[in-house]
C-alpha cells in the first residue's frame, strides 16, 4: 500500500490523501480525516463505496458530497475506487477481492482513526458491496454497522434490473454458476454477521423498494423506506435518508 497526491493526474482532490491498494489503477482510496479535531484521540470511520450497477462508467465521485459532510461530523472518510465491470480483472471476483482488500488497508494506516469504530456505507451496487463486506470471512476490520442505500441486496432475484447489471457482473446467470452467487450474494449468505441498516425511498424506479424488503424480511436487516425519495436522494446530504444514516452510525459508534 502507498500513498501518493495524484495520480498520473487523473482526479487530483487537494484535500485528500489518496492511499493506494493495489497496483492496479483503479485500487486506491480517497482518505480524509475530520475538518475539525479537538485533539489526536483516534476518530471513528466512514467508509464509502459508490454505485453504479458495478459499471466503469462511475466513480467515487458520486461518495464525495456525503463524504465531505461526515468529515463535518467528526468522522474520519475512506471512499473506495475499485475495479468494475470494463475494468481488467473487474467484475465477480475481482471486484470483491478489491473491496476486501480496500477495507482491510484501514489496518495499516498510521493516522488517528479508531478500527474499532468503522461504517460502511454503500449505495446501489455499492450497497451490494457494503452488506456482502458485513458478512464476508475473515476480515482484518470488522465494521460495527453496514449500510445499504438503495442496495441491490438480492442478486439472485435483481437479474431484471439495471439492462443485465448482475449477469455482466457476475459473468454468469445464477443456474450456470450457483457457487459464485453462494459467494457474491447477500441474500445467499443468511444470517448477517453484523448489524445491517437499508435506507430506501418509495420513489426508487432503478432499484425498487419491492426487490430489497423481502431481503430486509428475511435478514432481519433494518429497513427505512423514505416517501418522496428516489434513488439519487439518497445520497444527497440533505435528505432525510442521510440524517437518518449519521443517526445510525452515531448510535453504533459510541
Amino acid at each position: 500500500m502507498s500513498i501518493a497526491g495524484d495520480r498520473n493526474g487523473e482526479h487530483e482532490v487537494s484535500e485528500h490523501e489518496v492511499v493506494r491498494y493495489g497496483d492496479a489503477p483503479q485500487q486506491f482510496v480517497e482518505f480524509a480525516l475530520p475538518e475539525l479535531s479537538v485533539d489526536d484521540s483516534p476518530v471513528p470511520v466512514i467508509v464509502f463505496i459508490h454505485g453504479g450497477f458495478w459499471r466503469n462508467a462511475y466513480e467515487l465521485d458520486l461518495a464525495r458530497p456525503q463524504a465531505a459532510d461526515a468529515r463535518a461530523n467528526g468522522y474520519a472518510t475512506w471512499n473506495i475506487e475499485y475495479r468494475r465491470v470494463g475494468d481488467p480483472g473487474g467484475g465477480y471476483p475481482g471486484t470483491l477481492d478489491d473491496i476486501a482488500a480496500a477495507i482491510d488497508a484501514l489496518a495499516d494506516m498510521d493516522a488517528p482513526i479508531d478500527l474499532s469504530r468503522v461504517a460502511v456505507v454503500g449505495h446501489s451496487a455499492g450497497g451490494h458491496l457494503a452488506l456482502w463486506v458485513g458478512q464476508r470471512d475473515a476480515p482484518v476490520v470488522t465494521p460495527t454497522l453496514v449500510v445499504g442505500q438503495a442496495p441491490v441486496a438480492d442478486l439472485t432475484n435483481s437479474l431484471e434490473l439495471g439492462r443485465g447489471a448482475v449477469t455482466d457482473f457476475m459473468g454468469c446467470a445464477p443456474d450456470d454458476c450457483k457457487a459464485a452467487y453462494e459467494a457474491a450474494d447477500p441474500a445467499l449468505r443468511l444470517p448477517i454477521k453484523v448489524p445491517q441498516l437499508i435506507v430506501q425511498g418509495a420513489r426508487d424506479d432503478t432499484v425498487p423498494p419491492a426487490f430489497v424488503e423481502p431481503y430486509a424480511e428475511a435478514s432481519g436487516a433494518e429497513i427505512i423506506v423514505f416517501d418522496d425519495v428516489d434513488h439519487f436522494d439518497v445520497i444527497d446530504p440533505a435528505s432525510p435518508t442521510w440524517a437518518a444514516v449519521l443517526a445510525a452510525i452515531g448510535d453504533a459508534v459510541s
